[in-house]
């Protein structure tokens, strides 16, 4: 019963959240836009990486747009949910508006990460599901459930990272600028890992876990995941929620309301 009352929740939220944003429909083809640009120049890089050579970091052409699109399909599921419900955890603490959020009877993680809904990520959503379908050489149900499996492991990962890192504004004002380096910095996932140098590859599996994010899932829709990969990234993700989880209730702890 009070799973069904969350979801109508959320559903509700979302609803208004797409209403509200519907006034302004031009931001569709700013997003449009701004994807496609973002996408060509991407395309290009990756030319550019493979000018020359047949393969980059032993990933194929196809190959490496599979990688591409999943980062793509990431930054749309950003734009959709993390961008306009986590940039909003600096607001309200600097504002004093947290605490009516702590006062509503929901679990507050829950309200602050899924409060808003915007529907301009779903042109990279859509450009990220055209990529994939386009390096796929053939679909296969199996790759296809273990790579969505996957993907979904790490847009926790990904979720986990933004959230902490906001939940630090009840410490420092200006955490916003410290999410905004991160996302640009998992840019790095647009491409194989193996594609970089062996420490930033270190990096990027054990600091920053871009590996999970985009190339381990690519591996699995391509057949040739490893399950001891794809074990370590599912593990990763439920550590990464977990942390997160318990980081917030730590820092509630020390939040000193507006009102006291």
């Amino acid at each position: 019963m009070r799973r069904s009352k969350t979801l109508a929740m959320l559903l509700q939220f979302w609803r208004s959240s797409l209403e509200s944003e519907s006034e302004y429909q031009l931001n569709l083809v700013l997003e449009c836009l701004s994807v496609f640009g973002n996408l060509a120049g991407s395309l290009f890089v990756l030319s550019l990486l493979f000018s020359g050579q047949s393969t980059l970091g032993g990933w194929t052409w196809n190959e490496a747009l599979i990688v591409l699109g999943l980062y793509t399909l990431l930054d749309g599921f950003t734009s959709c949910l993390l961008q306009p419900n986590l940039s909003k955890i600096v607001n309200h603490v600097q504002q004093g508006t947290l605490d009516f959020v702590l006062l509503k009877p929901v679990d507050s993680q829950l309200w602050l990460s899924l409060r808003c809904f915007s529907p301009w990520g779903a042109p990279g959503l859509l450009a990220g599901c055209v990529l994939v379908v386009l390096g796929l050489p053939e679909i296969r149900p199996q790759s296809l459930l273990l790579g969505g499996l996957l993907l979904a492991s790490g847009a926790a990962i990904l979720y986990s990272l933004w959230f902490s890192l906001a939940a630090l504004s009840i410490w420092f004002v200006k955490v916003w600028n410290a999410t905004e380096v991160l996302r640009y910095t998992l840019v790095a996932g647009r491409y194989p890992v193996s594609a970089y140098p062996p420490a930033l590859r270190l990096v990027f599996v054990f600091v920053l876990p871009v590996a999970f994010m985009t190339t381990v899932p690519s591996q699995a829709l391509l057949g040739q995941g490893s399950w001891h990969w794809a074990l370590g990234s599912v593990l990763m993700a439920a550590v990464s929620l977990i942390a997160s989880r318990l980081f917030w209730q730590f820092a509630l702890r020390h939040y000193t309301s507006a009102s006291s």
